[in-house]
């Protein structure tokens, strides 16, 4: 018999044998048992995890010669004869290829006809979200009412494209990605019965590179197995797939620890030079520092997430590295990794990577000399300090826990509960509204008109300089303005806080040299600006309110050129309309027209 690849060779032939996905076959193999069967089914979910499978199988159960059962027998002529496709009352449909109306009308008018040899006729459509609006409606009425002896099975790996009028006719069930433990424990029964030899190191590489799919998992297993001389090792694996190897990525990381560019370049050097692909190298260098990362959060755990570690190489890194670093390093792949997707040489900006990274202290300097144990212990505390700040910022909005708010005493009136905003006041919105009330005082509409005109400006250099500060800045904009300082509001805490902890050396330094003048920020949310901006006009209205009787004093005491008392009733006798034109004009001159609405 010719060679068959493993996958074939080990494609499920019961439920049992689907990995992974038992919320799946528990239902079905309870639906065949107790012949509670759909007329539809809809498989959707991730490439080789078996949806195609657990499809052939149904058909094999609901024809199986010793029905109802809830596994197929494998051995009456029914079920050879599915296994064979000798069996014509199992139909299975390529939509990918069959996805026109005319496929789907030929399916409409035989599917009223009876199984020849079998209990059930099976249509088993794959890829179906390939069928297109024409065929989709010609299958819809069949669908919804087929003969009692036709089942439907639609696979596909995009269910979002799928029309809801078909999916509602049909049992869902979502496949999911296939853990990296299950394929190994599944690689490991393929190997011990196949008399194979496999380093656990490679199997755990070839889990991952799999990416949750089982079919994956075994054709890299039958690739390397065809690869290697002896026995399949880590370093077969990589070969295969293209990754850096592990002695290269521990060399990158050392560098980058010990501030060596000259060493870290080198093995990037040696990695272009092998024809490895930067975007490769980026993702595997992602895991290795996530790994880190997670033996120092949890050193008690044997290994760390999918890749078996505890190489002593490895364990020097971990010692080596401090969490604040290995978080920072995280941020800094993640950047250069999005900007490496649409780079035209992605080298360069893998070298720019490492010549940034090793400009990062991997520790901090007094604690350099410290034992491992006792640095654990500060990053313990600094933790939960920076949680403790953040509790108490966001306490001024929150009622503490287990107190409920005392009921107001008889004698004092309660007064009107505020219906709160979606976005709540953190106490550090809360306490810039004291500083920009100062602003308020000095500020004018000349230098609020200025900021406008150049904020395009502005935008575009933070961007130049940092993409993610320049996203976060598109949530706000400037409410106010003085010749030293400017307010900008925000409709959003996250946003506001993120531009006021992180971002603010940036953004001022932007605004200073644009408007070529020193200038501080302050942030506020848009609720917070309206109360501050509401409390300063009705106290400008009281300053325009007394102003006629400190003049009718001052015209009194103070005799001017000509009569003085018809002066003094000349000012009483202004009219309130010009008085409330005085404060709308203040009110103008402070927040510029765009911001004053008047209301009757």
């Amino acid at each position: 018999m010719a060679y068959q690849a493993l996958y074939r060779v080990w494609r499920p032939q019961v439920l049992k044998d689907v990995v992974g996905q038992e919320h799946i076959t528990r239902t079905l193999r309870n639906a065949l048992l107790q012949q509670k069967l759909s007329h539809a089914y809809l498989f959707s979910g991730p490439r080789g995890t078996g949806k195609t499978s657990a499809a052939k199988i149904i058909a094999k159960a609901v024809n199986c010669e010793q029905a109802p059962v809830e596994e197929p027998c494998n051995t009456c002529s029914t079920c050879t004869g599915i296994q064979d496709g000798s069996i014509v009352d199992v139909i299975e449909i390529d939509a990918a290829s069959n996805n026109g109306v005319d496929e789907i009308r030929d399916i409409r008018d035989k599917v009223k006809f009876a199984p020849s040899g079998a209990s059930y006729k099976v249509y088993i459509i794959d890829e179906v979200h390939m069928l297109t609006t024409g065929a989709f409606n010609a299958l819809l009425k069949t669908l919804e009412e087929p003969p009692r002896h036709v089942i439907f099975i639609l696979a596909t790996t995009e269910p979002h494209k799928i029309p809801l009028t078909i999916i509602s006719r049909c049992q869902r069930f979502d496949f999911k990605r296939i853990t990296a433990h299950t394929m190994i424990k599944r690689m490991e029964e393929i190997i011990e019965d196949g008399d194979l030899a496999v380093d656990p190191d490679a199997l755990s590489m070839i889990a991952r590179a799999s990416e949750g799919g089982m079919r994956d998992a075994l054709s890299l297993l039958d690739q390397a197995i065809s690869y290697a001389d002896t026995s399949v090792t880590l370093d077969d694996v990589l070969s295969i797939i293209g990754a850096a190897s592990q002695d290269l990525m521990y060399d990158v990381m050392e560098a980058l620890l010990d501030q060596q560019v000259a060493d870290g370049l080198t093995a990037i050097d040696r990695l272009m030079s092998d024809g490895k692909d930067p975007g490769r190298f980026m993702e595997d260098f992602i895991f290795l520092t996530r790994d880190l990362l997670m033996v120092q959060a949890a050193p008690a755990l044997d290994e760390s997430g999918d890749r078996k570690l505890g190489d002593q190489r490895f364990e020097i890194l971990a010692s080596k590295a401090s969490q604040s670093w290995l978080f920072a390093l995280m941020e800094k792949l993640n950047h250069f990794q999005q900007q490496m997707k649409w780079a035209s040489h992605p080298a360069v900006f893998l070298e720019m990577f490492v010549v940034q990274a090793c400009q990062m202290p991997s520790r901090e300097p007094e604690k350099a000399g410290l034992p491992e144990e006792v640095r654990q212990q500060i990053s313990t505390l600094e933790h939960k300090l920076a949680d403790l700040e953040r509790r108490l910022q966001q306490a001024p909005s929150q009622a503490p826990a287990g107190r409920p708010d005392q009921p107001a005493s008889p004698s004092q009136p309660q007064a009107p509960v505020r219906k709160q905003p979606q976005a709540a006041s953190t106490g550090a919105s809360r306490a810039n509204m004291q500083r920009v009330k100062g602003v308020l005082n000095e500020a004018t509409k000349a230098h609020l008109k200025a900021i406008h005109q150049k904020w395009a400006q502005i935008q575009d250099t933070v961007k130049q300089q940092n993409v993610a500060a320049s996203a976060w800045l598109n949530d706000c904009k400037p409410v106010v303005a003085s010749s030293g300082h400017y307010v900008l509001a925000f409709r959003n805490e996250m946003h506001r806080g993120m531009v006021d902890d992180k971002f603010r050396d940036l953004i001022e330094g932007v605004v200073s040299q644009v408007m070529d003048t020193q200038l501080v920020m302050y942030t506020l949310l848009e609720q917070d600006w309206e109360e501050v901006k509401a409390a300063f006009v009705k106290e400008q209205k009281k300053k325009q309110a007394s102003q006629p009787a400190d003049g009718n004093q001052e015209s009194e005491d103070v005799p001017q050129d000509g009569d003085s008392e018809a002066a003094g009733q000349a000012v009483e006798d202004e009219p309130e309309e010009d008085q409330g034109e005085a404060v709308v004009d203040e009110a103008i001159k402070m927040f510029g027209s765009d911001l004053v609405r008047i209301e009757e």
